[in-house]
């Protein structure tokens, strides 16, 4: 019998923090009862959660290092324009943060993320480039701007300071009662 979402994705951390090599996405599926592709979906909301999970040509491991354990990071919701996109991402790095994520919570589709992993304004220029020059389009525009950041730093003082920036510039956004049961899961 297939494991639940939760536990699947609690069984993949077990299995890969027990692993000494990495773990193919076929041997998880197989523990876990479910797809491949259920697996490949599965990491990457592990990913969006702050695991930092690598994909190598011979499975996905771990890292233990650098986590979510020792690293500040907080979820933030945010609003604005396609407009200020620079200027939101640049107060973020400008003041020692990582944007990490970002992630939609829509009603119809549920939950979408992705990866940014911008850290500098180099990183944001090449992600305004890329947006600029139609390889890819904010996740922001299908819910009129509203959306979710993962951002982490090397202090809870600094994330204070960059959701204090963001406040003060008229970015961050009230969670709603709906986007709350999505964010659990």
């Amino acid at each position: 019998m297939p494991l639940m979402g939760h536990e699947r994705r609690d069984a993949i951390l077990q299995s890969l923090r027990g692993a000494k090599r990495p773990v193919s996405g076929t041997a998880l599926a197989s523990v876990a009862g479910v797809s491949r592709q259920v697996i490949v979906q599965d990491i990457a909301l592990l990913r969006a959660d702050g695991h930092d999970i690598v994909a190598t040509n011979r499975g996905y491991v771990l890292r233990e290092g650098a986590s979510e354990l020792t690293v500040p990071t907080r979820l933030i919701k945010v609003h604005h324009t396609i407009d200020q996109l620079e200027d939101e991402l640049q107060t973020v790095v400008d003041l020692g943060g990582t944007v990490q994520t970002v992630m939609v919570n829509h009603r119809a589709y549920g939950k979408i993320t992705a990866n940014l992993d911008i850290r500098s304004r180099s990183g944001i220029a090449r992600y305004l480039e890329d947006i600029r020059t139609g390889k890819s389009t904010p996740l922001m525009t299908v819910t009129s701007g509203y959306h979710f950041h993962r951002i982490s730093a090397d202090t809870e003082e600094a994330l204070d300071a960059i959701e204090a920036a963001l406040a003060a510039k008229g970015y961050l956004a009230e969670v709603l009662p709906y986007e709350r049961e999505g964010l659990d899961g």
